[in-house]
């Protein structure tokens, strides 16, 4: 719908035959009352569960408790088709994704500043959860390079890891708990071919450590400066409930930091699992994907885990290797969890160096310099606020880049806000079309009437001035340059406000100036306000239209000797 003010001088309101407008007019104001705030925020959470209305009519109680159960846990959904064939394509997936993740997981979590163990704990439980509860066929959930950094960047301001390692394990746990709920709090309230020889590149990392911790044990280079893992605690995840302090004195910088993770998290979690899910020709449900995420991180800060998400590379070669489903995470997790049971004394000798390099050979994929120069042709500001975020990251630290990111992108909008584009528009010949004369030169402007549309989605009292100033402008101007013919003389503007959600500021100042003001198609929520702030009592419901066509022909219809050219 549009929404438009058509405006005429008092002078000529006398001959405007307000009994012939259109019965479709009266629509407007018969338009049911919105939902409320309330039934709004009620709506939007139980949008994320809410199953499709059954075709067949109202469904037994039974079936409907069935059928959120389905919504809430996919798994129930496609776990009927679930077949042999699939299964043994998430096992070969699965096995190849943990000869990946394990080595992984190890170097991330030095990379947070935590123990060995503790990544391969991050490996076990939220890839078990998330199977239950994802959406995506594809995506390979378990601890990734930025978040991990992150996280050792942001807590060791408050707690250094390597004086009071058991207060940064806490701060861990409660930022990763606290991240899981706003995840899903997020989540409620909905903000090339491949080549064959893949399994070489991702069981690379695997074969590095086991060669490496083979020739240091061989040579024991660690006699000689080569700094070693040395021990890593083995068995199952402990309980880590205790340790999360949810009243402690650093519980305002947990939350920071936990918001700031699940956001970061989330963006590569949906982007990974988007990705593939466009390859392989199905929907991703991004409030659902927020939801499992942020419950896989619950149960994983209960279980000594620390923040977890989708992983590229490892989603990549999980899609490579022929994942079918969400089974090749529990297959992984379940290969990593007797990886802690049998094999961790055998990591003894594993260097640090090739930890390092295992995530050295993750980050170049995190610099996408093609994706960087389409933004820039696509949308120069959104290059900057790139460009902002980059440079905060690389000179200051990961906090910084987001805030500049973010000032950025708030300073746009509320430029944006503060000087709306105004444009004049013109009608399309033989159409009922209305749009920008700059943009399409064959649209004709109507004699006596001027056409003006405000861009903007926020109409107050910031660029209120600004937006009647140049209304009021460009209407002075034309009445100048056609004084001296009075036929030609513009007697009414109509004004398009389709993105506008006020219109009291604008209908005061053109009263003060003895204008007449007509609506044309508001909005639902418009109609509403108008209602509220008694602005159809003052304007009269003679004064509404359903469409911006109806407000220029009533202009014209008033001024009697006026005709549509066009």
């Amino acid at each position: 719908m549009e929404t438009s003010a058509a405006v005429e001088s008092s002078a000529t309101m006398s001959a405007f035959e307000v009994s012939k407008r259109p019965e479709t007019a009266k629509l407007v104001l018969n338009s049911p009352k919105p939902p409320s705030l309330r039934e709004e925020l009620v709506g939007t959470v139980g949008k994320a569960f809410r199953p499709r209305a059954s075709s067949g009519g109202r469904q037994p109680r039974w079936a409907w408790a069935l059928t959120v159960l389905q919504c809430v846990f996919p798994v129930m959904q496609w776990g009927r088709t679930y077949n042999l064939k699939a299964f043994k394509s998430d096992v070969m997936a699965g096995l190849t994704l943990a000869s990946l993740g394990i080595p992984q997981s190890i170097g991330y979590a030095n990379l947070a500043k935590l123990d060995p163990q503790y990544g391969l704990y991050t490996s076990v439980v939220p890839p078990l959860i998330y199977a239950v509860m994802g959406t995506s066929r594809e995506i390979a959930i378990g601890p990734v390079a930025v978040v991990s950094l992150l996280l050792s960047s942001m807590i060791q301001n408050v707690v250094d890891p390597a004086t009071d390692p058991v207060a940064y394990r806490s701060i861990v746990f409660t930022v990763t708990f606290l991240a899981g709920v706003f995840q899903v709090s997020f989540g409620l309230f909905r903000g090339g071919s491949i080549r064959s020889s893949f399994w070489l590149a991702a069981i690379s990392p695997l074969l590095s450590v086991i060669l490496s911790t083979t020739a240091v044990y061989a040579t024991r280079a660690d006699k000689h400066g080569v700094k070693i893992i040395q021990s890593v605690h083995a068995g199952v995840n402990p309980s880590s409930a205790k340790q999360i302090n949810l009243n402690g004195p650093h519980i305002a910088e947990c939350a920071k930091i936990a918001i700031i993770c699940a956001v970061i998290a989330l963006t590569e979690a949906i982007a990974v699992g988007r990705s593939f899910a466009s390859i392989r020709g199905y929907k991703l449900d991004g409030n659902k994907e927020m939801i499992a995420m942020g419950f896989s991180n619950v149960a994983g800060s209960l279980s000594s885990c620390y923040v977890a998400t989708g992983s590229f590379s490892r989603t990549a070669v999980n899609f490579s290797a022929g994942a079918r489903s969400t089974v090749s995470n529990i297959v992984m997790s379940i290969t990593v969890f007797i990886a802690l049971e049998l094999f961790m004394k055998f990591l003894y000798y594993t260097p640090m160096a090739v930890l390092a390099s295992i995530i050295l050979s993750a980050l170049p994929g995190l610099i996408d310099i093609k994706e960087a120069c389409n933004i820039w042709k696509v949308d120069k500001m959104d290059f900057l606020t790139c460009l902002g975020a980059f440079v905060g990251v690389l000179f200051g630290s990961v906090e910084i880049g987001l805030a500049v990111a973010l000032a950025i992108s708030f300073a746009k909008i509320i430029i944006q806000s503060l000087r709306p584009q105004v444009e004049i528009l013109g009608r399309i010949q033989g159409t009922n079309i209305f749009c920008s004369i700059r943009q399409y030169p064959v649209a004709c402007r109507i004699p006596t009437v001027q056409t003006i549309r405000i861009d903007t989605s926020f109409l107050c009292f910031i660029n209120a001035t600004f937006i009647k100033e140049r209304v009021i402008e460009w209407v002075r101007e034309e009445v100048e340059t056609s004084v001296e013919k009075a036929r030609e003389r513009v007697q009414s503007v109509v004004i398009d406000m389709s993105r506008l959600t006020a219109l009291e500021e604008i209908h005061k100042e053109l009263v003060t100036l003895g204008i007449q003001m007509a609506i044309a198609g508001p909005g639902w929520q418009t109609v509403q306000k108008m209602k509220l702030a008694q602005v159809v009592d003052r304007l009269g419901e003679d004064w509404i239209f359903l469409t911006v066509g109806e407000a220029v022909e009533a202009c014209l219809t008033a001024h009697k000797g006026a005709a549509m050219e066009c």
